[in-house]
């Protein structure tokens, strides 16, 4: 802890014995506000005129002494808004109380709305209680990129200074609202499926192990939700879906962390190209609702998700990309492609990982305006049916925004006989090596043998879908507490946070109104 850090800490915990000794409670039990800050500023007029009274709480940003008078702003879950207190109007002693309080502590005051000279909207103090002393000063000093890593660690410190993470947060939470009524107008309900798995399946991933102590028995945490929600589809449900946590003990990037939100959804007689038509009415929808057009900016791109999307086969734009026919091409040549293009890969790595492998750092980045990726290889889908058109590829596509890949989705295997031979040749896989490799899950095919009927399934992003709609770069920012590595005592201690400017924090000084 820097000694200047220190100083201010140890002024903080003075002035609250000082209230303390004054018999001020620095740390309320409950506040009942009456209005909220945009509330009054978008009533003023009526409220100036009515000599309304309001009670509002919210955290101090800035405070102004003027001698007998001190003005401030109070931040609220709505926005920011002036007080204005005047010893005339509190007393003397109250008055001496509001000198021992600081930028960051938590009020709630009472009193009639007014304009000041400069016409802005003030209440002026006649009651205040103190609601939560701050004992850390908020941040506010740029620390270069390390700043980066301490607003995602220090998130509650992020949402303070940043009106804007704020806002993309709540725009994350009313997308989900959206996606949810759009689902449930469809005739879906929402379900839940268990996250600790006796046999994890649905995804090509390397699991989270961990133990039950009761059972003595290993778990894992889920991939996907997949081999459940067909159970459902097998046990009557004809249109299921799920919002829910997955966990897949890999790496992280811009578009990947361990714990991540998917939406996954499975609907009884249908196939991808109705899968593709929910994803294209989805976005779209959502899009009007949360933005109010369907036209959007993403990382200076600007892209229109109005239906129809394109469609690419997955062999063929690989192949054009690439300037070579891939269709035929065994691991060996594959191989060899990656090496020419300076991809990296494993000498491990088989057809079916060096073929998205290459997708991806070929193709990918192209795939800028809406579309549908389609006829993914076999060996690359094993709970996908083979295309009615050709039989070395699935009924499975993926949709592609702004170079982003958002989703998954099937024309869902349903044979259960073909369905344990692609089960079993995932299972070789990963006894050859392959960690990320399917195994065989028998409740599942015992289900399927009861006879799945046709259905679509489709699994998108949420994390990544919210990226996109608040055009934000890395997935990290749209999860509220993404994994970090262990903080250094130095980390522990890190004071400072980068601050936009839509919440201007001011230190106690002198001014003028």
């Amino acid at each position: 802890m820097g000694r200047e850090l220190r100083q201010q800490m140890a002024q903080r915990l003075k002035k609250l014995s000082l209230l303390e000794e004054r018999g001020t409670v620095a740390f309320a039990y409950r506040f009942s506000p009456t209005h909220v800050s945009r509330e009054i500023l978008e009533n003023a007029d009526e409220f100036v005129e009515q000599g309304t009274r309001v009670k509002i709480a919210g955290r101090l940003v800035s405070l102004r002494e003027h001698g007998k008078t001190t003005f401030a702003h109070v931040l609220d879950g709505h926005g920011r808004i002036q007080l204005y207190l005047r010893q005339d109007r509190l007393g003397e002693d109250q008055f001496e109380v509001t000198k021992l309080f600081d930028i960051g502590d938590f009020v709630g005051v009472e009193g009639h709305v007014f304009r000041t000279r400069t016409s802005e909207v003030t209440v002026e103090v006649e009651l205040f209680a103190l609601l939560a002393k701050s004992l850390r000063p908020l941040p506010e000093k740029w620390h270069g990129l390390r700043d980066v890593e301490t607003r995602s660690r220090q998130r509650y410190a992020d949402l303070i200074m940043n009106q804007s993470v704020k806002d993309a947060f709540t725009a994350r939470s009313r997308m989900i609202g959206l996606i949810r009524s759009f689902l449930e107008a469809r005739g879906f309900i929402e379900v839940e499926t268990p996250v600790l798995q006796e046999r994890y399946g649905g995804a090509f991933a390397r699991p989270f192990v961990t133990h039950h102590q009761a059972l003595d028995m290993p778990l894992y945490l889920r991939i996907a939700d997949e081999l459940y929600m067909k159970r459902l589809i097998i046990g009557g449900y004809e249109k299921v879906y799920e919002i829910g946590k997955d966990f897949r003990n890999e790496g992280i990037d811009r578009f990947h962390n361990p714990e991540f939100t998917m939406l996954e959804a499975y609907q009884a007689y249908a196939d991808y190209h109705d899968m593709m038509e929910l994803v294209e009415q989805l976005f779209s929808d959502v899009a009007r609702e949360l933005v109010g057009s369907t036209s959007i900016t993403y990382q200076g791109r600007h892209v229109d998700l109005r239906p129809p999307w394109r469609r690419v086969t997955f062999l063929g734009a690989l192949g054009e990309h690439l300037a070579r026919d891939v269709r035929d091409l065994e691991a060996d040549a594959l191989r060899g492609l990656a090496v020419e293009r300076g991809i990296e890969v494993d000498d491990a790595d088989d057809r079916a990982k060096l073929l998205d492998v290459l997708f991806s750092e070929a193709v990918e980045p192209h795939l800028i305006e809406p579309c549908f990726v389609t006829d993914y290889p076999m060996e690359m889908s094993p709970l996908a049916k083979r295309a009615r058109h050709d039989p070395a590829v699935t009924e499975r596509f993926e949709p592609f925004i702004c170079g982003i890949e958002l989703g998954n989705a099937f024309s869902e295997l349903n044979d259960p006989r073909e369905q344990r031979e692609r089960l079993e040749e995932q299972a070789r896989l990963r006894e050859a090596g392959r960690v990320d490799a399917e195994g065989i899950d028998e409740d599942f095919l015992r289900a399927m043998e009861y006879g799945m009927p046709p259905t679509g399934g489709l699994g998108l992003g949420i994390d990544r879908m919210a990226m996109l709609f608040t055009d934000t770069h890395s997935i990290r920012d749209m999860i509220f507490f993404p994994h970090m590595r262990p903080e250094t005592p130095t980390d522990i201690d890190a004071e400072d946070v980068e601050a936009d400017e839509s919440v201007p924090v001011a230190r106690r000084d002198p001014g003028s109104e």
